[in-house]
């Protein structure tokens, strides 16, 4: 008998075929929006760097010939960077927008034809929630936040390059502190991913309980229910402040330790 996996590779296991199947026809989007972070990320190294020549030519050995090349090609270099970044704002948020409208029609359709005993088990309010809000998270995979992590990572490997070329020793000692930051960032987010997750489904719950009741208002003043809904709705919005004041807690000691 094999050993049972961990949750999240399970859970892994499961959504890996989903994103594939996302991400695959859209590849060539993909693509072009990498290529173009690149040309961003390495757009915004030019400022930086032309400090070096800046402090070392034209202010040291008082040379003035290279100021109008500098102050031309950080020119050059930021219109470039603002071009990228419209470029990326428009071919990849806008199909990150258009996927996830797509998706909300497919989970309303795989909604729509389930059996009635699932209506039975969860609110509809919860599941109109739920619909129009879980999709949102593919805009980080589709849109520019994939390739956004990407372009970081690329920048990172750069700098690092730099750096070391500059002063290995001192570059160690970055890293070594850089490492033992992002170690207490992972537990860190290991605390507050759950958070975020739980306040989606209070959200979920409370928004679908509000529809619901208000929805059916006339059935409340009916059985004289007013002050029931009152309470029920305090509860679940307690409880997600809650949730709130908890993630507040967890970012402000993460900004603590930075």
């Amino acid at each position: 008998m094999s050993p049972k996996l961990p949750l999240n590779t399970e859970r892994l296991r499961t959504v890996l075929p989903f994103v594939w199947e996302l991400m695959v026809p859209r590849r060539k989007l993909l693509l072009a929006g990498f290529v173009l972070m690149l040309i961003n990320r390495m757009s915004g190294l030019v400022l930086p760097a032309s400090t070096k020549f800046l402090f070392d030519n034209v202010i040291a050995r008082n040379d003035a010939s290279l100021l109008l090349p500098l102050v031309l090609g950080v020119c050059a270099a930021t219109i470039i960077q603002g071009i990228t970044s419209f470029s990326l704002t428009q071919l990849l948020s806008k199909a990150g927008q258009r996927l996830i409208a797509e998706l909300r029609q497919r989970v309303q359709q795989h909604v729509g034809r389930l059996p009635v005993t699932y209506f039975d088990a969860n609110k509809s309010g919860t599941l109109v929630a739920r619909i129009m809000s879980d999709v949102e998270g593919v805009r980080n995979l589709i849109g520019t936040g994939l390739v956004e992590f990407l372009g970081g990572l690329t920048s990172a490997v750069m700098v690092l390059y730099f750096l070391f070329r500059t002063s290995a020793r001192m570059t160690g000692v970055t890293l070594v502190i850089l490492i033992a930051f992002g170690l207490t960032l992972r537990k860190a987010f290991s605390t507050i991913r759950p958070i975020f997750r739980e306040r989606g489904k209070l959200n979920a719950e409370v928004s679908g309980r509000l529809t619901e009741s208000l929805g059916g208002v006339r059935v409340v003043k009916g059985y004289h229910a007013e002050e029931r809904e009152e309470k029920v709705f305090a509860k679940g919005v307690n409880l997600l402040l809650a949730n709130v004041l908890k993630s507040l807690t967890s970012m402000s000691l993460m900004s603590l330790s930075a």
